[in-house]
């Protein structure tokens, strides 16, 4: 399978909310602590990706898409900028979500060279995010050059209610003391 990485605008991200959706409930349903709980309804995530779309078009939120050949979004992650006055040159990187069917292409990797790339780009060289502690996406971002910032146990809940732990992980894009 060949995929397209790109960057979505408010008119694009609303026309794939309903594959969006897909992908998100998908990634519910195995297991993966992305802030929703099992069973996702369709509506719900909606709802969510809706409001995605919203921070997309008051340029608050960068919005990557991997689609697969038949143009088909299977994998998505997103920049958050940060809004504070005193903190202009950083951004969360967020919802690294990539269908099980289309796991094991390389979709991380690219989604999160090319969010990397989108980020810097606009002046933002200082990124963070946070995990599930022990699951495999941590082991990801490690991989990609992630360091781990600490652990906050009894963070959040998985899918299925049990409560886990998250890690912060941050990651320069630009030599300390970059203006």
């Amino acid at each position: 399978m060949s995929t397209l990485i790109r960057l979505l605008n408010e008119e694009e991200a609303l026309a794939c909310v309903p594959d969006l959706c897909d992908v998100l409930c998908d990634c519910v349903d195995g297991g993966a602590s992305v802030g929703f709980m099992s069973p996702l309804a369709p509506a719900d995530a909606a709802a969510y990706w809706k409001g995605v779309v919203s921070g997309v078009r008051r340029n608050e939120v960068l919005l990557l898409v991997a689609e697969d050949d038949a143009g088909r979004v299977v994998g998505t992650v997103q920049i958050g900028f940060a809004l504070k006055p005193n903190q202009p040159h950083r951004a969360d990187l967020m919802k690294l979500l990539v269908h099980r069917a289309a796991r094991g292409l390389g979709l991380s990797r690219r989604l999160m060279m090319a969010a990397e790339r989108e980020a810097k780009e606009r002046g933002r060289w200082l990124l963070v995010l946070d995990t599930a502690t022990g699951e495999p996406a941590e082991a990801i971002y490690e991989h990609f050059g992630w360091v781990r910032s600490g652990v906050i146990p009894d963070y959040a809940l998985f899918p299925d209610g049990r409560y886990c732990a998250t890690t912060i992980f941050y990651k320069r894009l630009a030599p300390v003391g970059h203006v």
